[in-house]
């Protein structure tokens, strides 16, 4: 296999350390603020939502698998967090996407000396939305593939573990897929050829979206790892994704 966890820890510390400068502050305000309200509303959305389905568990169990219900606990929290973390993602970057194409820009500016294409806002606003619709149904059709096998996995003995595995690898592509479609987009490069690219180097896009992933499920922590995710996703693209074709 292709790739490289260590290259994907690099991307995402060098994407942090970045946006830190003071050329950058200003491209991550609003994304920042909008990441805050979304974090608000999902995070009582989701936690409610565990309670009420670990609730629902217990009095549908009788009370002399009790004991199961409760070891299960920790499966059960497991996969309501890469949930958690995948939601959050997904709406957070359907409404910030062209503040995150900007900032994706400005990261690739600084690392290479040559802007993208400009593109005034009327058409970059409509065509980036449009690009996160077709990203949107993408997720959600394969997601729901996915959620189908995870409810399987979960009430057949044994493959417990399976579903949790399953569920953490589809969550780990997304995020490597959504991060990189921004400086991808710039370059109006194909959603399926971007695909194709960060599947051809499994370990790092796996890795870099795993990363992204863990910083999503903890609350508070997740406002600042879109940007960051964003930042490090184009130093990937600018290193590596980008020549793939060539």
């Amino acid at each position: 296999m292709q790739g490289s966890p260590g290259a994907a820890i690099n991307y995402f510390m060098d994407g942090g350390k970045l946006i830190m400068q003071p050329g950058f502050r200003r491209f991550i305000v609003i994304p920042l603020l909008i990441n805050l309200v979304i974090f608000v509303v999902v995070t009582v959305a989701l936690f409610n939502a565990f309670g009420d389905f670990f609730k629902q568990i217990l009095d549908w169990s009788p009370s002399w698998l009790e004991w199961l219900a409760w070891l299960l606990w920790p499966l059960v929290a497991f996969i309501f967090l890469v949930i958690y973390g995948y939601s959050f993602n997904i709406i957070t970057n359907f409404i910030a996407a062209p503040f995150f194409g900007l900032l994706a820009e400005k990261v690739e500016t600084h690392l290479t000396g040559i802007a993208p294409p400009d593109e005034p806002w009327g058409q970059l606003i409509p065509r980036t939305l449009q690009r996160e619709l077709v990203k949107l149904w993408y997720f959600v059709s394969r997601g729901m593939l996915v959620l189908i096998i995870l409810v399987v996995c979960f009430f057949i003995p044994g493959l417990n573990l399976v579903a949790a595995i399953i569920g953490a690898l589809w969550g780990c592509w997304s995020m490597a897929v959504q991060y990189s479609d921004y400086p991808a987009d710039n370059h109006q490069l194909a959603f399926r050829e971007l695909r194709r690219r960060l599947n051809s180097q499994p370990l790092t896009s796996y890795s870099y979206g795993g990363i992204i992933l863990l910083g999503s499920m903890v609350p508070v922590l997740n406002i600042f790892v879109t940007p960051i995710a964003v930042a490090g996703a184009t130093i990937y693209w600018v290193k590596e994704v980008r020549h793939l074709n060539q």
